[in-house]
């Protein structure tokens, strides 16, 4: 029974993520809503005015106002989450029970309280999910959330989880999709998530964000990604290049966690796979974030950074902290404002997907609640009167789930 099942979600997903590939004008279905700052000292308000002018002017993506397409393009979305839910359960061994309830769980959190699948530009997978609060009046802080996935296996649901509980205090995280290998390449997914941040900077008003309020967001190969796609737009800046849809200046703060920076060290510590979505050895400077920084041509692009923030935790094997604590390094010695915040014991897997379902006190969220709400006096009090989180997983499983993590 469950090889037939398992069967059946292979081709209906196979056939899905086709379409989706294709149906890239659809418009988001569902719009419910649920339930400071670090200051840029590189934004110039001049700057700003001037790059607000030429930002207006930029051309956004067309939606295709089709009711009976976004139904269609819900129900593809829908058997392609599911399959992905079953081939990553599968390693657990579930019976195929555990694997239904598991999968409608999770498709369950994606589609509640969320604007789905905005299209943000013109190639596959150029979709967004905006995770909304349920008090929004204009003012609220935005985070774009660029996920991991080991470059192939990345998609924007895997961010449900940390946009449910931002919009809780009432930030909007806008979680980014993009084209994993060997839909893309390296230079495909930057180029993706730079377009993802773009939209964000154009359009969060009409969502009810705050502009001047943006918080950029990488987590392990997506931390990769955001930090190629910052750097890549600071150098532009730096070289005063004319065509630009976002700078730098509008992203308040960075912050980062379990990502490698400098692939001549850890090329071979992943898959035989990298050298092609690196797009071979030749592209190492060009996608190495630590080289670029350490490149005394793009120390002017590195002094328009914002400040930087990494996290990461002792016990990760994955992507050793070393790769963190070389990489702020460099940033400091260039000039950028950039610290590294350390957790003692936790994993891989642990700050991204074990604390935050554990419940309770949650350091890494504590965290990074204190560096978006920072100087938002009303924030700050609302936050300190926050319940605490409930448990979403028996701690059992989390053990388990720690111990047969491949990552």
């Amino acid at each position: 029974m469950a090889s037939e099942t398992d069967c059946l979600l292979r081709h209906a997903s196979s056939s899905a993520a086709e379409d989706v590939a294709q149906d890239m004008d659809a418009k988001p279905l569902l719009s419910r809503f649920l339930s400071y700052p670090i200051a840029n000292t590189n934004t110039n308000p001049q700057r700003r005015r001037r790059l607000s002018a030429k930002l207006a002017s930029a051309p956004r993506p067309l939606r295709q106002q089709s009711f009976g397409r976004d139904i269609g393009h819900a129900a593809k979305e829908t058997y392609l989450i599911t399959s992905l839910s079953f081939t990553l359960l599968q390693y657990l061994g579930l019976p195929v029970d555990d694997k239904i309830t598991c999968s409608w769980l999770l498709c369950h959190v994606t589609y509640a309280r969320v604007r789905r699948s905005i299209v943000y530009g013109d190639q596959p997978r150029n979709r967004l999910d905006l995770y909304l609060p349920a008090n929004s009046d204009g003012k609220n802080p935005v985070v774009v959330f660029v996920t991991g996935g080991a470059w192939i296996i990345g998609y924007k649901a895997w961010g449900s989880l940390l946009g449910l509980q931002l919009a809780e205090r009432d930030i909007i995280v806008a979680c980014v999709d993009y084209r994993n290998f060997p839909q893309g390449t390296i230079s495909d997914m930057v180029r993706d998530a730079s377009e993802g941040i773009s939209y964000i900077c154009n359009n969060i008003a009409d969502y009810g964000g705050d502009p001047n309020r943006i918080y950029l967001m990488g987590q392990s190969a997506g931390a990769h990604i955001s930090s190629c796609a910052l750097l890549e737009q600071a150098i532009k800046e730096s070289k005063k290049e004319e065509s630009i849809s976002w700078s730098v200046s509008q992203i308040k703060a960075y912050l980062v966690y379990l990502a490698g920076y400098g692939w001549i060290n850890t090329l071979n510590l992943f898959f035989n796979s990298l050298h092609s979505i690196m797009e071979g050895e030749e592209s190492l400077h060009q996608f190495s974030p630590e080289l670029k920084v350490k490149d005394p041509s793009n120390r002017n692009a590195v002094s328009l950074l914002p400040p930087i923030t990494l996290f990461h935790g002792t016990a990760d094997y994955s992507i050793p902290s070393d790769a963190s604590k070389i990489f702020v390094d460099a940033l400091q010695k260039a000039g950028a404002q950039a610290e590294l915040i350390l957790y003692d014991g936790k994993t891989h897997t642990d700050l991204f997907l074990q604390d935050p379902l554990r419940g309770g006190k949650d350091e890494l969220f504590d965290q990074l609640i204190a560096v978006i709400h920072a100087g938002d006096k009303e924030a700050l009090e609302k936050d300190a009167m926050a319940p605490p989180r409930k448990r979403l997983v028996p701690e059992i499983l989390l053990k388990l789930a720690r111990n047969i993590s491949p990552f």
